[in-house]
Order: C-alpha cells, then sequence, then structure tokens
C-alpha cells in the first residue's frame, strides 16, 4: 500500500528540502528500495542491451539498413515518450487506486521532483516495457529489423532518464549553460511548477508543438482571443 506523505511531516522544512523529502511509497522495505534507483542502473542495464542488438543488427543486415531501422526505433520512442507522459503519467483520478497509483507512477515525482533516487525509471518498470516494446517489432518488423529498431528505442528511452536526471539534479544546483540543455530544463521545470498539463515532451519537446501542448501556448492564445 502506498503511504502518502503528511503535512506535519514537512513542517518546518525549507521548499528545497521538501521538493527534495520524497516519501516512503510502501510499507514493504523491499518495495520501498525497489521504487528508488541511482542513475547509474539505467546506463548499466540498457547500455549492453542497446550494443548486442546493434552488432547482432550489423551482423544480419545491410550497413544502411541499420541506422534506418535505429532512426526509425528513437523517433517511434519519442512518440512514446510523450503519450506516455501525457496519457498515462497524467491520469489523475481524484480518489480511489487510481488516485493512489497516480501519486505512486508520478504524482510523488511532482511533489518532490528533486529527490535524486526517484528520477530514472526503476527496472521492474523499465525491462518489462523494454521486452513488451521489442516483442511488437518483432511482430510487426521481423527479425533482424527488430534488433536495430529496439537499439534506437532502447537508445532514446537511455537518453530520456539520462535528461530527466539531469534537468532535475544538476551538480551544485547550477542551471545549464549551453542553450539546448538550457532550454530543455526550462521547459520541464515549467511543465513541474507552471503548467502541468502541458511540455510533455521531456527529451523530445518538438511533439508539444506537433499536438498542441507546448508551454506558453494557452497564454498566447487567451490573449489573442
Amino acid at each position: 500500500m502506498a503511504t502518502y506523505p503528511r503535512r506535519e511531516d514537512l513542517s518546518g522544512m525549507k521548499r528545497s528540502e521538501v521538493l527534495k523529502a520524497s516519501p516512503r511509497m510502501f510499507e514493504s522495505n523491499l518495495l520501498d528500495r525497489l521504487s528508488r534507483v541511482h542513475w547509474s542502473v539505467p546506463p548499466l542495464l540498457f547500455g549492453p542491451a542497446i550494443v548486442i542488438a546493434l552488432v547482432v543488427s550489423f551482423g544480419e543486415m545491410a550497413v544502411w539498413q541499420v541506422p534506418l531501422f535505429a532512426l526509425g526505433g528513437y523517433l517511434f520512442w519519442t512518440l512514446t515518450e510523450y503519450w506516455l507522459h501525457r496519457i498515462v503519467f497524467h491520469f489523475e483520478p481524484e480518489e480511489g487506486i487510481g488516485a493512489r497509483l497516480h501519486w505512486i507512477i508520478h504524482g510523488v515525482h511532482h511533489d518532490h521532483p528533486n529527490d535524486p533516487l526517484r528520477l530514472v525509471m526503476p527496472p521492474s518498470v523499465s525491462v518489462p516495457l523494454a521486452a513488451l516494446f521489442f516483442c511488437l517489432f518483432v511482430l510487426v518488423l521481423g527479425t533482424p529489423n527488430a534488433y536495430a529498431a529496439s537499439a534506437g528505442f532502447w537508445a532514446g528511452y537511455l537518453a530520456y532518464d539520462m535528461l530527466h536526471y539531469y534537468v532535475h539534479h544538476l551538480p551544485g544546483g547550477r542551471k545549464p549553460t549551453a542553450w539546448v540543455p538550457r532550454k530543455l530544463h526550462e521547459l520541464h521545470m515549467r511543465h513541474h511548477f507552471k503548467e502541468h498539463d502541458r511540455g510533455y515532451g521531456v527529451s523530445a519537446p518538438f511533439w508539444d508543438h506537433v499536438f498542441g501542448t507546448a508551454t506558453g501556448t494557452s497564454r498566447r492564445d487567451s490573449a489573442e482571443r
């Protein structure tokens, strides 16, 4: 069962501490430990899987086909990231088991977005999802095409997880200086603190423009009216 934070537990804490003080999710110590993940876990799991998939792809496909299918897999990941965030993570029932599930899946992250151990996806979720999409690629594309597509899809997921960690937990609390990471940081912070119902693309914010959920557009639209 999920454990919700109580207001009295957070009283007297600085805002920065509250944002980081992610509470227990489960009464079980084991389940709660599994809900907290160090940022290095996804690269250790998915890095070798990506390399193996690419090696198999280059061994069984024409050289020019591998980057083509890998790019397709990556683009499919960016769409998956957008719609997973928009439809699943932000499905927010007000009460009952649905409300509990939302808090476990994503609500706790919005309440405490600076907890460094809850910024990447737990393997208990990411590994089954990766296997599910691999099976989908095999079904639709066949092998060996599915290996190259999966490599691109998994690489997109890994880039998303690392970027998500980066924009929330920069060393020393600094903000990015280069234009692209600074812009991605700005857009994601707007999603967290100003417009929860916009800005769903973390690593690929261009989909927000395609589907009409770019941050700041609601204010511009209302001003134009």
